[in-house]
Parts: C-alpha cells; structure tokens; sequence
C-alpha cells in the first residue's frame, strides 16, 4: 500500500459499522440530499446520488435547489433475468423511476431519477425478487460477468454455475444492506459483523470480474482485474486460465493513471476456482493504493510490482506453487443477436438496444414491447455486455409472434440495423451522471449516422467497426478497446483513441487528444478514404490504424484536410 494520508473514503468506511453509517436515518428524513459520508456509503448499495444537470444552472440562477436523485443498480449474475423478475423491474421503472430501464456494459440494470422518498421502497422490493443491489458498486467485487449466449450444454452451464457461485461468494457479509433497506432503520451495533474477506475499509477501489472463453470472449475478459478463461477438453472443464490487472479507467492529463488489459498469470484446476479469486482479492486489498482513489485499481498494484511478484503473492496466500497459464486459441466474439437455437429444442432473439435504454420514446416502444413479448410468451430475458437483451427460451411456434409484436412496436430487428449502429456503445452522460465532461447517450444516433454516411461515401457501406462514446475519461462503455473510442473531455470537445479490436485483446491508442465533437466524423472520414486504398485486403479499421501507427495517420488527416 502506498504510504501517505489515507483519501477521505477510507475513513467514511473505516466508520461506518459495516456500510451502515447514519443511511437509515438519513432516508427516513425530509433532507433532500445525502450527506457526503452518506454517499459513500450509498455506492456499496447499488445507488449513486445525483442531480439533473440540465436544470441544475438555471434552478441555481433562481436561487433554487438542484433537483436531487438517485440512480440504483441491480447485480444480475451474468445478465441473467427470469420472466418474473424482468416484469416486476419495468413495474418498478414506472412506479419508482423515470420510467426507463437502463441495460449496463457490464449485465446489469439501472434505474434512474429515483427520488430519495422513493428509494428504500425500490430497493426493497428488488429484494423481493430475489435480486439484489447490494454491491452492484462500491469499493467491493462487483456484478459478475459472463457470456450472455443461453446455450443449453454443458459448457454453457459449467459458466453460469461459476458466475453465480463467485457472485454470491465475494458478496460482503454485512448485514447492513438488509437493515436498512428491507427490516428498516436499525441503530448501529457497537461492532460490525466480520468481513473475513474484505476487512474493515473493504477494497481501496472498485473490483470487477468477468469469465468466458476463447470462443466467447463478449464480456471482453482483459478489461477486468480478474479474467477467467475457463480451459475445457471436449466439455469437461480442465481448469481456469487467470489473468489480472485489468481496468478501462483513467483520468485526463494524469499519465499515472491509464487503462490496461489484465496479464495472464496462472492456472488453476476447477476446485480451485474460489479460492483463487479469493486470493487476488486480497492482493487489491493488501497492496491497493488507499490514499488517490484515481490510482486505487488492481492494474496500479501489478504494475508496481510486477507479475511475477504478484504470482509468488498469490502462491504464499494459497499455499502452494501456481501452474503457469496454459495455451489458448485467439479469442472470439460471435454475434448472439437475431435468432439462435439453443440446443434444447427452444430458441433466442438477440435484439439491439442503442444505448441500453429500454424506453418508450420517439415513436418507438422498445419497453411495450418487450414487456408485452415476457408476459404473453414467457420468455427470460438475459442482458448483454454489449447493453442488448437476448429473449430466451422461445419456443419455436412463437418466433412469428414475438417478431410481429416487435415489430408493431417499431422495433428494428439486428438485420434492420447497420454493422456500426450494432456495434456502437455509450454511456449514459447527462443529464444524469456526475462525471460526465460531455454527451454520449444522447449524441449516439447521429454521431452512428454520420459516421455510416461517412462510410458509404468512401464505398465502405457495411463495413463493421466497433465504436464506443463515453462522456468521460472513467471508460465505462469500454472506449479504450474499440477500433474507435470516443472520450469526452469538456461539454464540446472530445478525445479520439483508434487501433483497438474487436475481441478486446489490444487497447486502441489516442490519436488526437481534444477536438470538437462535431468535427468526428469527418476526422474519421479521412481515415477511411486511406483505409480502403491501404488496408491489406479485409484488414479491419482497428488493425489498420494500429499498423499505421500514430505520426501516419495524423499525415493522412492532413493531407486529406488540406486537399
């Protein structure tokens, strides 16, 4: 741990009798905002405090007080929803929220616009259906992922089974969540429970994990602290490959902060799958810098001490010498939307959700209709890393129907949309998030349209690129591993990052690091003009520009720009 006075967080933890705190008399009171204490506790429960920052100026100019809310999100093991949970989450959006749903790149889902009179009745009655949102944030291990497909074997199974059991596992054992948010207001005890994981301060930062396989490598495995590529031979599981140290978030102007892609460092039979990650667990939490939150992640402490030193770590901690990884295939990512068999005689749609946003909005009625679809056809939904839902469970005799409601709906289906629109991610931004420097959510649409328009007039039409736009530099719709990320910096300038890839395995780089938003798509334009009269054979944009290479492509620019 890096020496120093500990940030301000340690101590609302360090105080807070197992993430108690004063939450439960703070709810129960008129107060329109948290106090900030409270509101690092908050995170730990799945909720962040916000405010609209469209009316936040003009509300101030009047002498009037922000307008207070509260965002709240749900842990969903692998993405994974039955019929009856989805339905009672989108009755919850509209009796609780601002009547949205929202998915996450991570599988999970967030209610925004909650008033703070309505949150301990939203979170309990999550908890009524036997989900929860404790640690969906926080300084803990947070929802964990895997790939969404609902594939009926063996293989399949062996995944959700492990997501579930590391999910439940590196849950905190605090009783906290429960007290407040279902029994009531508790006075806290003199002495919190154990946390025989975590400790009294828990993690110095957040934790996430994610597992898959080469052939499935959606939930982009690299960009968590924790990796498992799960190792089989024909369907029985031989171990996990495990790789550490990933983390997508940076801070502007900050060169010791960065994204990294986790570091493969061993193998592991399957009993040893737990413990393991037990194990790196407690390597964040005994090495993790708790004085800068903004270089608190697991990357920082590989990094500084390098992966073999993290290795002989984890062997002292397990007790035993650590394999090293095994051999892998490149991984993969398939395309999970449109129809799919599953195997067992039943089917899934994947359909595309721009942003994540299940609304009803703009003359089309995504939330109707998928509302309609789970009620009618029983089908569970299962979310997306890439903040799409697959319905699962179809029977065959229902395809029609379910397309037919979609479809009155205004719904597009995936063969209605463009390569890029699938393939485009954002995060929410304004008005609701705050760390936004600048739009995504709501600049998304057209930003996909002009970069398409872009496309054709370089006779690129189809091409398929992977675009991701964040409102800040924090990297939540993954931005730094996409062919093009797209990083907000202030309200009208953004950062450009190109060269990664598809399947998550090399970081893109920044090629310019402020300009106007509005001057993207020409920008990029330029780059495909050279890319289609360049590129070796069906080389794809994200590997074009990483064997171009920096200085090359700011030539192309503006050579094109001065023509």
């Amino acid at each position: 741990m890096a020496a120093g006075k500990l940030s301000s967080v340690e101590g609302s933890k360090s105080a807070s009798f197992g993430l108690r705190g004063s939450l439960g008399e703070e709810l129960a009171s008129s107060a329109a905002q948290f106090s900030d204490a409270a509101y690092d506790l908050l995170k730990f429960h799945g909720v962040y405090e916000q405010y609209d920052r469209d009316t936040a100026t003009e509300r101030k100019q009047a002498g009037l007080e922000k307008e207070w809310q509260c965002m709240a999100r749900v842990r969903i093991p692998g993405g994974r929803l039955t019929a009856q949970q989805y339905l009672a989450l989108d009755e919850l959006c509209a009796k609780r929220a601002n009547g949205t749903l929202r998915i996450t790149t991570r599988q999970a889902i967030q209610f925004h616009g909650i008033l703070k009179g309505d949150l301990r009745e939203l979170v309990g009655e999550i908890e009524a259906h036997l989900l929860t949102t404790m640690a969906a944030c926080g300084d803990v291990a947070r929802n964990v992922m895997t790939t969404p497909a609902p594939i009926a074997d063996k293989r399949h199974q062996i995944l959700r089974d492990a997501a579930d059991l590391l999910s439940v596992s590196l849950l905190p054992k605090t009783r906290a969540h429960h007290e407040i948010f279902v029994d009531g207001v508790k006075v806290p005890p003199t002495q919190a429970e154990p946390e025989p994981l975590y400790g009294k301060t828990y993690l110095p930062r957040k934790f996430k994990t994610a597992l898959g396989t080469v052939d499935d490598n959606s939930a982009d495995l690299y960009a968590n602290d924790l990796a498992l590529f799960a190792i089989f031979d024909g369907e029985e599981l031989k171990g996990w490959n495990v790789a550490i140290g990933g983390g997508l978030g940076l801070t502007h102007n900050r060169a010791n902060t960065y994204a990294r892609l986790a570091t493969l460092v061993c193998f592991v039979e399957p009993d040893d799958l737990l413990p393991i990650a037990e194990a790196v667990v407690r390597l964040h939490r005994d090495y993790g810098d708790r004085t800068d939150r903004k270089h608190a992640r697991l990357k920082y402490v590989v990094d500084a001490l390098g992966t073999p030193a993290c290795k002989a770590i984890l062997e002292a901690d397990l007790g035993k010498q650590l394999a090293a990884p095994v051999q892998m295939a490149p991984v993969q990512i398939p395309d999970h939307l449109g129809w799919h068999a599953q195997g067992d005689g039943k089917f899934w749609l994947g359909v595309p959700v721009p942003s994540g946003r299940i609304a009803d909005a703009d003359g089309v009625q995504l939330r109707s209709a998928l509302r309609e679809i789970v009620t009618r056809f029983h089908v569970d939904p299962v979310l997306t890393p890439d903040q799409d839902v697959l319905l699962s469970n179809a029977r065959a005799e229902d395809r029609f129907g379910i397309e037919a409601v979609l479809r009155a709906h205004k719904v597009k289906l995936a063969e209605e949309r463009t390569r890029l629109d699938k393939l485009t991610l954002a995060c929410p931004a304004f008005p609701t998030c705050g760390l936004a420097l600048g739009e995504a959510e709501r600049v998304r649409d057209q930003l996909v349209a002009d970069i398409d328009a872009a496309l054709e007039r370089q006779g690129l039409a189809g091409e398929g690129m992977t675009v991701r736009i964040t409102g800040c530099p924090n990297g939540c719709a993954r931005p730094y591993v996409g062919d093009v990320g797209i990083v907000g910096r202030t309200a009208n300038d953004y950062a450009l990052f190109v060269g990664g890839d598809r399947e998550g395995t090399r970081m893109n780089f920044r090629l310019i690091d402020r300009m106007p938003f509005t001057d993207i798509p020409a920008t990029l334009e330029r780059l495909f003009g050279e890319w289609r009269d360049r590129r070796d054979g069906k080389e794809r944009f994200g590997d074009w520009c990483a064997r171009a290479g920096v200085e090359t492509l700011l030539g192309y620019i503006a050579e094109r720009q001065a023509a």
